[in-house]
């Protein structure tokens, strides 16, 4: 990964661990709008680095559930 990647992913994990914290779901909004105003490089590390880890956290939290039920749910 690359200097830029690895800061992306850094403070995507962090937006997402403050998220749940403060229970601000805006949070990454506000906080791509400080990164973009800096650097435009880093807003599309960060952002692509938030929304793969969204995605996986959605993806894992379907499939813990479709294990659960003992059957493939319908994707939501």
């Amino acid at each position: 990964m690359s200097v830029v990647e690895e800061l992306g992913d850094a403070l995507a994990r962090d937006v997402i661990e403050a998220m749940e914290k403060l229970g601000d779901d805006r949070l990454f909004d506000k906080l791509a709008k400080v990164v973009g105003d800096g650097s435009p490089t880093l807003l599309e590390a960060f952002t692509t680095a938030y929304r793969v880890r969204i995605a996986e956290k959605r993806s894992r939290k379907w499939l813990e559930a479709a294990l659960k039920a003992g059957r493939a749910a319908e994707p939501l």
